[in-house]
């Protein structure tokens, strides 16, 4: 049986994952209407893919693996990671957004691989659709990326990935996805299957089983596999060691099948290797040649993590020392190779990754797991380049109705961003520009409230630029409780005309606890567990409701946004606070005071 091995990229919410369950759906490799690529529940909550995942299905007698990848450009590693080991890529982009900047990023991956991409133009059916002007930006995007003359004759095929359409052509009369799959079988090449040379395969991917401990998903080279069999496992140093095959299996649809042998060409996740990491080279013998080690972007910010010790803390995790942060630090990058960790200092680990959503995800995670910690705000790394500070900056497009595009340009330029591009699109403006990521993190809050909730942002990293300077940013200060207690109603009602609140009624705060923003742009301390002082004297006011302004709920990613230089974020398996570094008053001023002599 022939096997063709490729990945679907995209852009986040171009339909990549919703098309992967229509093909899965189409060829009878999952029943459940229901059923989608997207299992985890974060994905399910935010509705985006973060984890890249295997599946694969047979059309005429041909096994066609298929890797469902991310597209937010945060979990770019994911994808890197991943197109060493497949032979073509389905480039799907939405018929009326066009090439976006996570689009730009795979597709330059891709290319640089030396892979043939064939281009899905996908939700055809929407009302602002332009499939023909789109088929000209991709092309436009392949010449500016350097492809190849063989690259640039791809083949389009166009699709209503929700309702399981494809077609060859815009005028073609289509009701299922067989277009795009005959396309598969056409244009990809079968992948290389001798099995009379000796084993090599490359994990490209982790997974763990209770029973089976760590497995290792990969893509088989060269040669045979059967469980029992001794490997040695070659380290990209050099360094080898060997292991023993327990068991084998290949991916049918959302499950995975046991086999007792596996071929060249095939995608498989093998279990009995314990300590097996992503890249390595699994093979028969050691005078084997490694395969090529597989290299990702490296990170642009870094976060400390460190143990909570908050007045609250231990209230709700179940994981509250150092020792089991540490330890699920290092599970973690057993399968994030996206993410670099220091823990060389005993009070704190600083983690590397690259934004603000890739920790944030991290974060989740372990508070659902019971984890219990805090966190210091996210700054950029900064690198040294023949002398000369350097940091990262990102490429940001903007998409806009017109009303809003002055306060976004004031905006951006505060934070030194450089307008690249400008242009109507469809009724909004459309803006790209290129921006240090420090003058980035922790603007999109902002964006949403300047444009109403009407506006779209992505961003890429396009590398690292000479250091602008300073960048002033925040233009409010912090209300700071200087007391432990419950909230007040009528301490929020006489506190909420200063700024923007965090907490509510009845809500436990403790001294040093961020509850909310001081618009005048400098710290205040203020007392919100004052009740009104009892008298028997009856004002013109005595009977007057009192009606508190909804608080702004401090999330994650919003907390890793709006949080100070002095400040963390507590974070819990039930709660997220704001708080000061230093908790009592005395302590920020003398802390203050020895910052201003240094």
């Amino acid at each position: 049986m022939e096997i063709r091995n490729i990945a679907i990229i995209a852009h986040v919410d171009h339909g990549k994952t919703t098309l992967t369950d229509a093909l899965l759906r189409q060829t009878g490799m999952v029943t459940d209407e229901n059923a989608t690529m997207d299992s985890n529940a974060l994905e399910k909550e935010r509705g985006i893919t973060i984890y890249s995942k295997n599946t694969s299905l047979f059309y005429h007698d041909t096994k066609i693996n298929i890797v469902d990848t991310p597209g937010h450009a945060d979990f770019g590693s994911e994808v890197e990671r991943v197109l060493r080991s497949i032979d073509s890529v389905i480039l799907v982009v939405d018929a009326q957004e066009g090439p976006m900047p996570q689009t730009r990023f795979v597709l330059k991956k891709s290319l640089e691989l030396g892979l043939k991409p064939i281009v899905v133009l996908n939700k055809i059916d929407k009302p602002a659709a332009r499939p023909a002007e789109v088929h000209e930006e991709v092309l436009e995007l392949f010449m500016d990326l350097g492809a190849t003359d063989e690259q640039l004759d791809f083949t389009t095929v166009y699709a209503i990935a929700r309702n399981g359409i494809a077609k060859k052509n815009l005028t073609d009369n289509s009701d299922n996805l067989e277009p795009l799959l005959d396309t598969i079988l056409e244009k990809v090449k079968p992948a290389t299957a001798d099995e009379t040379l000796p084993f090599r395969m490359q994990p490209f991917n982790l997974g763990y089983d209770n029973y089976l401990g760590r497995l290792a998903i990969g893509r088989i080279y060269d040669g045979t596999v059967k469980p029992g069999e001794k490997v040695t496992i070659k380290k990209p140093d050099g360094e080898t060691r060997t292991g023993n095959i327990t068991k084998i299996f290949t991916f049918e649809g959302s499950s995975k099948k046991e086999v007792t042998k596996a071929v060249a060409g095939d995608i498989v996740m093998i279990a009995g290797l314990p300590n097996i990491y992503i890249g390595e080279t699994i093979c028969h013998s050691v005078d084997q040649e490694s395969l090529p080690a597989i290299t990702i972007d490296e990170p642009t910010i870094s976060i400390n993590f460190l143990v909570n010790n908050s007045p609250f803390a231990g209230r709700d995790g179940k994981f509250v020392t150092s020792r089991q942060i540490k330890e699920r630090l290092e599970r973690e990058l057993e399968v994030n190779v996206g993410l670099k960790i220091d823990f060389s200092n005993s009070d704190y680990y600083i983690i590397f990754g690259r934004g603000e959503m890739h920790i944030a995800i991290l974060l989740e995670n372990m508070r659902r797991e019971g984890y219990e910690l805090q966190v210091s705000q996210p700054k950029v790394i900064i690198k040294n380049i023949d002398g000369h500070k350097n940091e990262p900056f990102e490429e940001v497009t903007i998409l806009v109705p017109e009303q809003h595009s002055g306060s976004i340009i004031e905006n951006m330029a505060k934070r030194k961003g450089v307008m690249a591009e400008m242009k109507p699109e469809h009724g909004q403006i459309k803006m790209m520009f290129e921006i240090p990521t420090r003058g980035l993190l922790g603007y999109r809050n902002q964006f949403i409230i300047d444009t109403r909730g009407d506006g779209i942002i992505y961003s890429r990293v396009i590398g690292f630029k000479p250091f602008v300077g300073v960048i002033n940013k925040r233009s409010t200060g912090s209300m700071i409780s200087m007391v432990t207690g419950d909230t007040s109603g009528y301490s929020l009602f006489n506190l909420q005309n200063r700024g923007e609140l965090y907490v509510g009624s009845n809500v436990e705060v403790y001294e040093g606890m961020v509850i909310g923003t001081v618009s005048k742009g400098e710290d205040m301390a203020v007392n919100p567990i004052k009740g009104k002082n009892l008298t028997n004297m009856r004002s013109s006011g005595a009977d007057e409701a009192i009606i508190l302004t909804p608080p702004l709920n401090v999330t994650l990613e919003r907390g890793l946004e709006i949080m100070a230089e002095d400040e963390y974020l507590e974070i819990t398996p039930k709660n997220i606070r704001l708080r000061k570094q230093q908790l009592s008053e005395q302590d920020r001023i003398r802390s203050f005071r020895s910052k201003k002599k240094n």
